[in-house]
């Protein structure tokens, strides 16, 4: 009697024990197994970079979460998201940065330690949603270790992979190696595992049609595949004189004052009742653009004006042409050719007088080369009489202001893999701001060269479009007709041609994101997802 109450006894904890392991057997495979129903819709949005600098996969939350879904978007932090997430059905996760003492390591030693702790990282996010993921949404690139994970993860939790192809991951990489470029071993191996783990998903997305013809031919993508260009969100619009006003007399006047370059550069002004760009009827000096009626008198002190009796800001005509270039700072953008034609414009403004305006360029972003340029146009400007470059960042609210406040947008994208079209000169389309930009292969997709922009291929190409498009400004006809194209179609002087296809006539009519979000992304992720599971 006593063996068997011990034997007993001793089986209690070994008991327990299996009971607790099958609870978290059952647990891990309730939460894991492949979804066939789902009680809500849920996306889960991953980006390797910066959230706050990656506009496209930012407008994608907001577009998901209109259309009633739970998103997660995943990412690094380091600029703020747009305000417009901050909603109920979005939510944030950051993964942690990367330890600093990797930057101090060779490359070839650093990349395989970073990617270890991103797989870790994000592995842990994906695994420990509340809602189980119906989509996952991955940019692409970068491509490792993302596309193998949510591959990986969407085969266990039963979710459906979407890859949004922005560019190339390998063409990318092979910049950093400038000699044997794809032909470096690594550069092989970043392909092999692109090509493999980015051929079959549920849908891929793709910035322009050459990217997806190439894909198809070359790697044989499995799934639905949509051209989904780059738009604008609402937001984006030209700017009122009132708003340029709250732009250069209030929210930048601080960040402008305190650039010494532009010490005696701008036109005299008193904020808040006037800026460099704009002035009011309680401005000392009251200029306005030929051709507008008289200002209306100031208060009886000018210095001392009574701010109810003061009205609408209005352009002053002596304001320098704003230019602006939007850049992350990376490699795949050369800012010498930009600052060669602003030399050459400076040359020729001295020579031309009063036919062409000072020139304040604005270039805005982070990245890696930027004070390596900016000590370049630092130096070259102290020899400038009519051209000044600063460098800013903005907020998210204010980028699309600024833009819209601009006269002409300069984009200096050259792509890595000739597939990709630059977001920036998005942007500035949908702020009715016409661009010169840099040509490569796709770039007819979005600059249609003559309409709503030109193109050029070298400084000096650049140096003529700016004069040309700047002379007798603020009165300059050549950029008023690149300027008509980009504004909506009832503001247009002209309807526009009626092309062969429908999709010329949508590119020309120029959408808003949610327009063309929903024309081609919703039908993806409204379907009855029971009968198309893959």
């Amino acid at each position: 009697m006593s063996t068997v109450t011990l034997n007993y006894e001793a089986a209690i904890p070994r008991l327990g024990a299996a009971i607790v392991v099958l609870w978290l057997s059952w647990k891990a495979w309730a939460f894991l197994k492949p979804r066939k129903e789902y009680t809500l819709r849920a996306v889960a949005i991953v980006v390797l970079g910066d959230i706050g600098r990656s506009p496209r996969m930012m407008y994608h939350a907001e577009s998901f979460a209109e259309n009633d879904f739970f998103t997660d978007l995943i990412g690094y932090g380091g600029s703020a998201p747009i305000p417009s997430l901050e909603r109920p059905k979005v939510k944030i996760h950051y993964l942690p940065e990367p330890p600093h003492w990797l930057r101090a390591l060779p490359f070839i030693i650093s990349a395989p330690i970073k990617v270890v702790l991103q797989v870790l990282a994000i592995f842990i996010e994906l695994f420990t949603l509340p809602n189980p993921p119906e989509f996952i949404l991955v940019q692409n690139p970068p491509s490792i270790p993302t596309l193998a994970i949510v591959w990986l993860v969407g085969r266990i939790r039963g979710s459906k992979v979407i890859i949004d192809w922005h560019n190339l991951g390998y063409s990318i990489l092979a910049m950093r190696f400038p000699n044997s470029g794809e032909r470096h071993p690594l550069v092989r191996i970043a392909k092999w595992f692109e090509a493999t783990f980015g051929q079959k998903a549920y849908a891929h997305l793709f910035v322009t049609q050459a990217m997806h013809d190439f894909l198809v031919k070359e790697w044989d993508l499995q799934g639905i595949k949509v051209v989904l260009h780059d738009r604008p969100p609402r937001r984006f619009h030209q700017t009122t004189p009132q708003g340029i006003h709250e732009l250069f007399a209030i929210k930048l006047n601080k960040s402008l004052s305190a650039q010494p370059a532009l010490t005696g550069f701008l036109p005299p002004s008193d904020p808040p009742y006037s800026s460099a760009f704009t002035a009011t009827n309680a401005s000392a000096a009251d200029v306005r653009i030929g051709g507008d009626a008289p200002a209306p008198p100031p208060p009886s002190s000018v210095l001392d004006p009574i701010y109810s009796e003061v009205q609408a800001p209005f352009l002053r005509a002596d304001r320098p042409a704003l230019l602006v270039s939007s850049t992350s700072w990376t490699p795949d953008e050369d800012f010498g050719i930009l600052l060669a034609a602003l030399g050459a414009y400076d040359a020729r403004a001295r020579r031309a007088g009063a036919a062409l305006p000072k020139l304040l360029v604005v270039l805005t972003g982070k990245g890696p080369l930027r004070e390596r340029y900016m000590a370049e146009a630092a130096a070259l400007q102290k020899g400038w009489r009519w051209v000044r470059c600063v460098s800013m960042w903005l907020e998210a609210e204010d980028y699309p202001v600024l833009l819209g406040a601009a006269d002409l947008g300069i984009c200096l994208h050259a792509s890595s893999s000739k597939l990709d079209l630059p977001m920036k000169v998005v942007d500035m389309f949908g702020c009715a701001l016409p661009v010169c930009a840099l040509d490569f292969d796709c770039l007819g997709e979005l600059v249609k060269d003559g309409k709503n922009g030109l193109i050029f291929k070298d400084a000096a190409q650049l140096a003529e479009q700016i004069e040309t498009l700047l002379t007798g400004f603020p009165n300059c006809p050549r950029l008023s007709d690149l300027r008509s194209y980009l504004l909506p179609a009832t503001e247009r002087p002209t309807s526009p041609p009626m092309y062969a296809s429908s999709q010329e006539r949508s590119d020309d009519l120029w959408e808003t994101w949610d327009e063309n979000w929903a024309r081609f992304v919703r039908p993806l992720i409204l379907r009855d997802v029971r009968r198309n599971e893959t």
